[in-house]
């Protein structure tokens, strides 16, 4: 059986799915919690549950990250379920970014074999049932640009992400680096 529930994060409740002990599903905020949990619940199948310890673990590696640690979340046990095999190799990539680090969607795609996937990776990271344990925020467009990001809040909530792990955007250090990235000018 699926089990949802959700925990407080900086960015608002989000949500978290599993069986046994194994993550099925997460969720970012969505404009009320009751709306995360019923995305949640519609898409994994899972009805309301209390954690178990393993999962309540993973729950306070997520809480940590968001909280502004540089916490790794790969120990945390997923089950992509009926992923496809393009997307699986995505999301393993993605997952192997360390917090405050970005890369891009070409990056992924030269990665796996063949730039011109790049769009491919995009659709990919859009579909990701995983978002935060898949940090699909920490992939950006061609040359560094903040684009698409299907979670609630878009763009916003990406920078928003990006600015609790302190992600230096771009190659090197700059004269606005300091400045949250809600406050450097616009590139």
């Amino acid at each position: 059986m699926i089990r949802a529930s959700l925990f407080p994060t900086p960015i608002g409740d989000c949500g978290i799915a599993w069986r046994d002990d194994v993550v099925v599903g997460t969720h970012l905020p969505e404009t009320t919690p009751q709306a995360t949990l019923r995305r949640l619940s519609d898409r994994t199948g899972a009805t309301p549950g209390d954690p178990t310890p393993v999962i309540q673990r993973a729950i306070q590696l997520i809480t940590d990250l968001l909280d502004g640690g540089r916490t790794d979340l790969s120990s945390i046990l997923c089950d992509l379920g009926e992923t496809e095999p393009f997307a699986a190799q995505v999301y393993a990539k993605a997952r192997a970014i360390p917090a405050g680090q970005t890369i891009t969607y070409g990056d992924i795609a030269r990665d796996l074999g063949d730039v011109s996937l790049a769009r491919r990776v995009g659709q990919a990271l859009g579909r990701n049932p995983l978002p935060i344990i898949v940090p699909c925020h920490r992939v950006m467009g061609a040359n560094g640009m903040l684009v698409g990001f299907s979670a609630t809040g878009g763009v916003e909530t990406k920078l928003k992400m990006l600015d609790i792990e302190r992600a230096q955007l771009g190659e090197s250090p700059g004269l606005f680096d300091d400045l949250p990235l809600a406050a450097k000018p616009r590139r």
